[in-house]
């Protein structure tokens, strides 16, 4: 029979992350602010070198292209992201940007010399192909030992060594094809824009 009281309803069994976990996502997001502060003064840099707003814009594009890589070198390896990882990520945002701004400064020297947009990314990109190419193939090699972990306490580095590959070797091989379209797009954009303003 009906007795008038409510029957508790039991209680479900809860569960939460302590210890090492609680320092791993502390650790991560005190890394990502990292991550966030470095894109805002790399992005300052590149602004205070090429004079202009937009085409810093344009050689952050380079950050993501380094992500890819890094995607893609982490699951060839079957290292996962750890802590290491992510300060070789953060390393990228200065390391990936130095090729498209070698790149898009000599483009910048030679539109003031009077080159058209077109000529002067073509110019830049024959005078340039050579420098880019090497210092990058210069740090990648260096790194291969790291990545590899060869030596004492290498295999704690290896996930850095491993994200720092895999994102400037994407990154510069997609700087050296795709930057120079985005940038030919971005100012046939800024002309249209201009005229219309006009």
């Amino acid at each position: 029979p009906f007795s008038g009281k409510r029957r508790s309803k039991p209680t479900m069994p809860t569960w939460n992350f302590s210890g090492e976990e609680i320092k791993r996502r502390e650790s991560f997001q005190k890394l990502f602010f990292a991550l966030l502060i470095a894109i805002l003064l790399v992005y300052m840099v590149i602004a205070a070198i090429l004079e202009s707003l937009v085409h810093p814009l344009t050689i952050m594009l380079a950050v993501p292209f380094a992500l890819t890589g890094v995607v893609v070198a982490f699951l060839a390896s079957g290292i996962s992201l750890n802590i290491m990882g992510y300060i070789g990520i953060v390393m990228l945002v200065g390391i990936v940007v130095n090729n498209a701004i070698v790149l898009l400064d000599r483009v910048r020297q030679l539109r003031e010399a009077g080159a058209s947009v077109r000529d002067a990314l073509i110019e830049a990109g024959r005078q340039r192909l050579r420098p880019i190419l090497m210092t990058t193939l210069t740090t990648m090699l260096a790194l291969i030992p790291l990545a590899l972990g060869i030596g004492n306490g290498a295999e704690l580095r290896r996930p850095m060594a491993v994200a720092v590959i895999g994102g400037l070797g994407s990154s510069t091989l997609l700087t050296l094809l795709i930057l120079p379209a985005l940038y030919l797009c971005i100012e046939d954009g800024l002309t249209i824009l201009r005229h219309l303003l006009l």
